[in-house]
């Protein structure tokens, strides 16, 4: 029996641009990104504000790369900041798309996707998706113990690129996703080390803005007692201090820079402090991934590298030099999100996988 061939139509919205992508099952017929002017983008008042310009511009592009929208079978946005669910794809529903607009976990590009997603589909009768956006949260009881009982550890991560990733090495070793227990870890602007158990991301650190290894951009895990000095030290607001943990911190803070590559040009001119900073991000990285392998009582199937970073061979051989004795490393450099949107979408058209509705029957373990 041929395979029967989806057209799927899939939509990343970013700060200042709008990534969108067409597929015919797996095969990309169209990527594009959109840039939006940042004076175009000042002048809406909220994110939210922008969805019928950005919708505008995306179905313009359609038009002029001559993508007749009829033949689509689906559209899938990026997932945004909703309540806590487990992953999996998604049917946009009403209630979806008011969490989506009010910002019930917060404001960010990423809202826009489930809603033009259904916006598009909806006149054409067809399915609206999203796919394991950031908020999937999968954590066993034992992991949201923090140590301090005001606080709660919460899941953000790269829960998209990392599933994705994930499925895409269970293929290649002759598995399925939920027979396996494998060490993910995302490398971007953002460094996440997830905990994958037979399909289920247990335990992971938090990417945003809370734990883990320093990042080009972020600090992670900081000493607790000297940062509650430094914000009572009458020197800084609090948004000051959160720039400096987001967006200021990691290599950032010490080299002036996010960019990996040009960290490791200043290396090989001989930059000794670059080298260091640039090791202890490496450093850091294998120490969580250390810590992740005993989540998983040694038991791990493979470990595996994703994201910009793991482009940088010097960068992960830092790393693997330093884990290779916990279980084979597999590298899968890079972030392709709107193929993993597109092959969450696939699954479901396909009866691989049920669709989920949001926003399910998540509970937290709060103590």
């Amino acid at each position: 029996m041929p395979d029967i061939k989806y057209r799927m139509l899939v939509i990343n919205p970013g700060s200042t641009s709008t990534k969108i992508g067409v597929f015919d099952n797996e095969i990309s017929i169209l990527e594009k990104t959109i840039r939006h002017g940042s004076e175009m983008i000042n002048s809406f008042a909220n994110i939210i504000d922008q969805y019928e310009f950005r919708k505008k511009t995306i179905l313009e592009t359609l038009d002029n790369e001559g993508i007749n929208i009829s033949k689509l079978s689906a559209v899938c946005g990026r997932g945004g900041l909703l309540r806590p669910i487990e992953g999996g794809t998604y049917a946009v529903n009403e209630t979806m798309l008011n969490d989506l607009r009010t910002g019930f976990a917060g404001q960010h590009a990423s809202n826009l996707g489930g809603i033009i997603a259904y916006e598009i589909a909806s006149g054409l009768n067809i399915p609206s998706f999203i796919v394991d956006p950031v908020v999937v949260d999968e954590l066993d009881p034992i992991a949201r113990i923090s140590g301090f009982s005001l606080i709660e550890r919460v899941s953000i991560f790269h829960a998209l690129n990392q599933k994705a990733v994930a499925r895409r090495v269970a293929n290649e070793l002759g598995k399925k996703y939920t027979e396996l227990n494998l060490i993910v870890t995302h490398m971007g602007g953002g460094i996440t080390v997830g905990v994958h158990k037979q399909g289920k991301v247990i335990d992971v650190n938090n990417g945003l803005h809370g734990d883990g290894p320093f990042s080009p951009e972020r600090a992670g895990t900081v000493p607790v007692g000297d940062l509650v000095a430094l914000c009572y030290s009458g020197q800084y607001y609090r948004d000051e201090i959160m720039k400096k943990l987001v967006g200021q911190g990691g290599l950032v803070g010490y080299l002036g820079t996010n960019d990996a590559v040009e960290v490791e040009r200043r290396i090989e001119a001989g930059d000794e402090q670059a080298a260091l900073v640039y090791e202890a991000m490496a450093y850091q990285v294998a120490k969580e991934i250390g810590a992740a392998s005993a989540v998983l009582a040694g038991k791990v199937d493979a470990i595996v590298l994703t994201g910009g970073l793991a482009y940088g061979k010097g960068f992960v051989k830092s790393i693997t030099d330093r884990i290779n004795w916990i279980s084979d490393t597999i590298v899968h450099p890079g972030e392709n999100e709107l193929q993993a949107l597109a092959e969450g979408s696939l699954r479901v058209l396909r009866g691989e996988e049920n669709v989920k509705e949001y926003p399910g029957t998540f509970k937290t373990a709060k103590i």
